[in-house]
């Protein structure tokens, strides 16, 4: 019989000002309730709902030594409001049919690519005014029975034109990975991409990693970065999209899979990306230029082979 519990994970990414810190909190199953429609989901006194966020996280340095539970000891406790802008449909990939089948072994689902946020943080004491201007948010959900292979999420809405040189409003990107299974057999990996351009949708499904597709995607590391390069084109349009993440701010997620292992290859995330984004528009005329975006701020999710070894290692379940 493997154990069941909910687990709650809050803490802060790295920067070039702070270290990031990850803080676990484990509760019985019997505390987790959820309400779906609409959304309710609540664990003691954390509660999430689509428009507000509430609770607090407090995890001593005696747990904390317990290196079965991977967490950091410190505080957390949140009040903010949310305002999902933008979402991000990926249609058949999450229907229920595909859900019946598992079709895949993680589904995704991004309801606030673009998200706003208001209110307060407070870090191990210290308050922090969340304002909606600058918050620049997202909020989505996975789920399923394990990670995709390949485990990538790349999204950003703090986008500036290159045409204009002004920020750009109701823009977003979103990029994840992706593993379609027939029967029991894994296909080839593939992204779903999505870009919201003044309000305008731009959908991408199914870019694949290898050459000869309209669609595909590659990944390279320097010595300080991670770089994603991804083409993209659908009947409507076409993007190249090049996106990266500096190695000193990849903060290796401790986490365990539902099975209750602990895969070998650590998640790396950071806030910090930065990279542009091309987008054209296709016609009866061919293609028609519509910008260049300067993406900062950007989430970057991925899975690496190997792991880092700046962190303390956490033996498996």
């Amino acid at each position: 019989i493997r154990p069941s519990y909910a687990m709650l994970n809050v803490g802060v990414m790295e920067d070039d000002t702070q270290e990031g810190s990850q803080l676990h909190a484990y509760y019985p199953i019997s505390s987790l309730k959820i309400v779906e429609d609409p959304l309710y989901i609540k664990i003691e006194d954390c509660i999430y709902t689509e428009n507000r966020i509430t609770g607090s996280v407090y995890v001593s340095e005696n747990t904390a030594s317990h290196p079965y539970l991977m967490t950091d000891a410190g505080s957390m406790e949140w009040d903010l409001e949310v305002h999902k802008s933008i979402a991000c449909h990926t249609g058949i990939l999450a229907c229920p049919l595909f859900n019946w089948l598992n079709a895949l072994d993680s589904f995704w689902h991004g309801e606030g690519i673009r998200t706003a946020y208001k209110g307060t943080v407070t870090w191990n004491g210290e308050i922090f005014d969340v304002t909606p201007e600058e918050s620049y948010g997202y909020a989505d959900k996975h789920w399923g029975r394990k990670f995709n292979r390949p485990l990538l999420t790349l999204a950003g809405c703090k986008l500036t034109s290159k045409k204009t040189g002004k920020e750009l409003k109701y823009s977003a990107v979103a990029i994840d990975g992706c593993r379609p299974r027939f029967l029991w057999f894994p296909l080839r990996p593939a992204l779903s991409l999505q870009i919201t351009y003044t309000g305008e949708d731009f959908t991408f499904l199914f870019a694949k990693p290898w050459r000869f597709s309209k669609s595909r995607w590659s990944v390279k590391e320097t010595k300080s970065r991670y770089i994603w390069h991804i083409k993209a084109q659908s009947r409507r349009a076409f993007a190249k999209v090049s996106l990266s993440a500096r190695k000193a701010e990849e903060m290796p997620l401790r986490y365990e899979l539902p099975s209750g292992d602990r895969p070998a290859e650590p998640i790396l995330v950071s806030g910090t990306g930065i990279g542009t984004i091309e987008l054209y528009r296709l016609g009866p005329h061919g293609k028609e230029y519509l910008d260049t975006i300067m993406v900062e701020n950007a989430l970057c999710i991925s899975q690496k082979i190997v792991a880092p070894t700046k962190k303390k290692r956490f033996p498996a379940r």
